[in-house]
């Protein structure tokens, strides 16, 4: 007779593991950064990865070794992944946690599908003003912050000094850069004439954000209003008509290279073609390895610096990459565990800083181990230097693109600086009298 006790009390103990299973908090996370698992799939010392994806991927095995009452499953996508974003939203089923590049936080945060992060943050005992000053203004929207920031990046002046010290463009061992236009003219003829190389790499097919990059620094620096209202550029002025002349001017002397896109631009700073090659953080890990290489033409030669200040102030024009929190319906455990994903996020910003980006926390920028990273101490002022575009501009990367193209139309002499300006001008103000009317703007 007592079977049938016995048998219902199995039933109730498993039914009470499976509850106590189910205790854990399932949240969902997706990302780009790239996929190898095969080599850090089971991986645990963030220390010893490298690169985004390998850092990454270690980091997600970190926070599911520490936290086993919370089950983080994630995804990878192809680069950039917002179309499979915009899918997952569409069908209402958007993961909990996604990377996402800060210019288009406006997008999201626009059209009411992005949480603002301020709840997590107090949860998970962290203060927006732990973050960078550049950070934080790249999520910052209407008093909210829309994504905890996981870096800043941007263009640098990444350099070959060896090139430097044959032009006679060193001073106690760090290059000399231009501080004027006229500087930067003269330094990149006496460099091309003393070395019979171009003095500046430029990636001018192909690479829109390069062209969109050196405007928008320098507007930045000279305090140019050239986005009056988050709904209309202004081009046709005289601070961006001194930059377009300027790198005009650049290419039409023969002190650049001309026709390259990114992959030879790449190929021509790494084979020593050049002197100074504008690029992103991103590449800094690449160019050290080839400076760490006995033989290769970059072997102890090579530097890299913000973009110098030719007018106004010293400003780099930055992005960054982001965690966002898309909306949908979530239990209290859900939220503390994305909170808890977020301290997590903060307390390995070091190790994140290792590609080659900028901290988004002050106290990593500002600490020793930091410093101690090789040519960190020469760019770690872009963390207070830089800044984002305006808030609440939307379609960052579509602007970015027609800009590129017709500055960098301009740059090759394809087109005058004044029609070139005015085109982008156009045609960017078309793209904003598509938008519809938001309550964020």
């Amino acid at each position: 007779m007592r079977w049938p006790f016995l048998i219902l009390a199995l039933l109730i103990a498993g039914s009470c593991a499976q509850a106590g299973d189910d205790e854990r908090a399932e949240i969902y996370l997706q990302r780009f950064f790239g996929e190898c698992g095969a080599e850090f799939g089971r991986a645990t010392d963030v220390s010893k990865a490298e690169g985004e994806c390998g850092i990454i991927t270690t980091m997600i095995n970190k926070f599911n070794a520490q936290n086993p009452d919370i089950e983080l499953s994630s995804n990878v996508v192809a680069w950039p992944g917002y179309p499979q974003l915009n899918a997952q939203m569409a069908a209402r089923d958007p993961p909990d946690l996604v990377t996402m590049h800060t210019g288009l936080i406006s997008d999201y945060a626009a059209s009411d599908l992005i949480e603002p992060i301020g709840p997590y943050l107090a949860e998970a005992g962290l203060s927006p003003d732990a973050l960078t000053d550049a950070s934080r203004s790249a999520v910052a929207l209407n008093g909210q912050l829309y994504g905890l920031p996981f870096d800043t990046h941007g263009g640098l002046f990444h350099i070959n000094t060896k090139l430097f010290a044959q032009a006679g463009l060193m001073k106690n061992g760090k290059p000399v850069l231009p501080t004027s236009p006229e500087e930067f003219l003269s330094q990149s003829k006496q460099f091309t004439e003393r070395t019979g190389k171009p003095y500046i790499i430029q990636s001018l097919v192909g690479d829109n954000a390069y062209a969109a990059r050196n405007l928008y620094t320098y507007l930045l620096a000279q305090n140019a209003a050239f986005f009056p209202n988050a709904r209309e550029i202004r081009l046709r002025t005289p601070e961006a008509e001194r930059i377009v002349d300027l790198f005009r001017s650049i290419t039409a002397s023969g002190v650049s290279t001309r026709n390259q896109d990114t992959p030879a631009a790449i190929a021509s700073f790494v084979g020593g073609e050049g002197g100074i090659y504008p690029t992103g953080t991103w590449m800094i890990g690449q160019f050290e390895k080839e400076a760490k290489q006995p033989g290769r033409p970059l072997y102890q030669s090579y530097a890299v610096y913000p973009y110098p200040r030719l007018w106004g102030e010293h400003v780099s024009y930055v992005s960054g990459h982001a965690w966002v929190v898309p909306k949908r319906k979530r239990t209290d455990k859900q939220r503390r565990a994305i909170a808890r994903f977020f301290r997590f996020v903060a307390d390995y910003n070091f190790d994140w800083a290792r590609t080659g980006h900028l901290p988004a926390f002050k106290a990593v920028v500002e600490s020793p181990a930091f410093a101690a990273l090789p040519y960190r101490q020469g760019i770690a002022s872009v963390a207070t230097t830089g800044r984002p575009l305006p808030a609440g501009v939307q379609r960052q990367n579509a602007i970015e693109g027609l800009i590129g193209e017709e500055v960098a139309a301009a740059f090759n002499g394809q087109k005058s600086t004044k029609q070139a300006l005015a085109d982008a001008e156009r045609r960017v103000n078309e793209l904003f009298a598509e938008l519809l009317p938001t309550s964020n703007n």
